[in-house]
């Protein structure tokens, strides 16, 4: 779908336009220019269609006039702000993503979205404005259609093109642009996870994430003679049933101010768990549950997707992806249960259930990026428990830290970007339920506390003076519905934005 953003329409003063209109009525009723202006065009239609229902203006909420006596436009579209004290980034974006939704598939070629904030002081208008709605409309228009032959053109969206209108086109162009940036990871993420897992193995996975280097990324790409001889036992077990190969992926992107201090500056670092598919090993999933095992990479889309997007966008900051990427199949060579592993940071582990696999990948990429890089700090995201959405359901991902100045950062960067987190406790309680009689940990702590225990397991690789975070998005990485706006279809792509938001506010500085 193409954007674009225009000078703003002067409707009802001769000039018009084809396709839907999209207009804003805040809280109560209350029109905005745009919106009293088409009224005034089509004698009285919008304000008789709004006398006549429910639509009040409540913030998203729509309401849909067609072909209005008076105007040119094929249908408008009154769009609920809601009250200006509410009238944020985030619900500018849901707003768009909630019109552009509707408009997809109605037949409409063009739309055009030209909405003012709502009487009185907002958070957000102008130039702002204009770009959070493109990337609203950006985010809901996205289609995972690479597979589909005979019914392509059935599914294909009516919407080619839609146009904000902006008091400052070149001012709205310039905000757009890091945006566009984030959209483009997020789209990158979502594609990932949606592949069938016959087309992306680890090796595909290694070979697109190999192709971000032209957009400025320093990547590498270890295989598993190097990955064995850095002792990465842990990670290599979980792939040996597979045969597909496995890989360690590292991302680097250098872009801080030029100088000597900030030549030396530690990167942030992020991990993901890149599960290409996972059966459970000899752990075997049950039928139902091995479906949608293809998204068990969705961490590791996530860094990748975040690295992209710092890339497009130029971001000011030294950053470091490092995902693990692996198949957990039932080969015959596959890992026991009651199999033990050295891990590369020498702490060995007994392995009791092959399905708890995400965080033996973890703890040996973990180790390698704290011991390789150094980094100011390490967040990991992984889809590793079923325990989180016991807790969570699909609404919040799950967050674990050692550090509260991060674990604060994360929870404000997630609302801002409407991806939120809850942070769950951590402690020697939990710690002692995977303490192993033959090994120095076992991977599994047993029926209670599954998420926290995970996350105990994966401390046991931070060291000391490490600040880390773990985001556990096994609830927010795919949906089975179409009933959220920004994120249509099966793949979320969780993390960019939260992950993007929290860099932009705190390491570039």
């Amino acid at each position: 779908m193409q954007l674009n953003f225009a000078a703003t329409s002067q409707i009802g003063s001769g000039l018009a336009g084809s396709g839907a209109l999209v207009v804003g009525v805040g809280e109560g009723g209350a029109m905005t220019q745009s919106a009293a202006r088409a009224d005034k065009a089509s004698g009285g239609a919008l304000s008789r269609a709004m006398g006549q229902g429910r639509f009040t203006g409540k913030s998203g909420t729509t309401l849909e006039i067609l072909a209005p006596a008076g105007l040119t436009w094929s249908r408008v579209v009154l769009a609920g702000l809601g009250a200006a004290a509410d009238f944020t980034a985030g619900r500018v974006e849901q707003l768009a993503a909630t019109v552009t939704g509707k408009l997809l598939d109605s037949g409409e070629r063009t739309a055009t979205l030209q909405i003012e904030p709502p009487g009185g002081a907002t958070a957000i208008r102008g130039a702002r404005l204009a770009a959070h709605l493109a990337f609203g409309a950006r985010l809901a228009s996205y289609r995972f259609d690479s597979y589909r032959r005979k019914s392509a053109q059935e599914h294909k969206p009516s919407l080619e093109k839609v146009t904000v209108a902006t008091g400052d086109r070149v001012a709205a162009e310039r905000a757009w642009q890091p945006l566009k940036a984030v959209a483009d990871g997020v789209f990158l993420a979502r594609d990932l996870v949606n592949e069938p897992p016959n087309v992306l193995s680890p090796t595909e996975f290694a070979r697109r994430a190999k192709a971000l280097s032209r957009h400025g990324l320093k990547v590498e790409v270890l295989d598993e003679a190097a990955m064995k001889k850095l002792g990465m036992n842990a990670l290599l077990g979980v792939g040996q049933g597979s045969a597909r190969e496995s890989h360690v992926v590292v991302l680097q992107w250098n872009g801080a101010k030029s100088g000597a201090k900030a030549k030396g500056r530690a990167p942030v670092a992020l991990v993901g768990k890149g599960v290409c598919f996972d059966s459970g090993g000899l752990s075997l999933k049950t039928g139902a549950g091995m479906m949608g095992m293809k998204g068990d990479m969705g961490g590791a889309a996530a860094v990748t997707g975040t690295m992209l997007a710092l890339a497009a966008r130029k971001a000011r900051v030294n950053a470091v992806g490092v995902i693990g990427l692996v198949e957990n199949m039932p080969g015959s060579n596959a890992q026991r249960p009651d199999d033990v592993v050295e891990s590369m940071s020498g702490q060995t582990i007994e392995v009791l259930n092959t399905d708890a696999e995400g965080r033996l990948v973890l703890a040996d990429v973990l180790w390698y990026t704290q011991t390789r890089f150094a980094p100011r700090c390490v967040i990991d995201l992984a889809t590793l428990t079923g325990s989180i959405m016991a807790s969570l359901g699909r609404e919040y991902a799950g967050l674990f830290a050692n550090d509260e100045t991060l674990a604060a950062r994360l929870i404000a960067a997630g609302e801002e970007a409407g991806e939120p987190v809850w942070r769950f406790p951590m402690g020697a309680g939990y710690d002692k339920l995977i303490k192993s009689k033959i090994a120095d940990m076992k991977n599994i702590g047993g029926p209670l506390a599954g998420a926290i225990v995970a996350a105990q397991f994966l401390k046991r690789f931070i060291a000391d003076d490490t600040v880390w975070a773990h985001l556990d998005i096994a609830g927010v990485a795919w949906q089975d519905s179409d009933s959220r706006p920004l994120t249509p279809g099966w793949a979320t792509g969780w993390g960019i934005r939260v992950l993007n938001r929290l860099i932009a506010a705190h390491y570039e500085k």
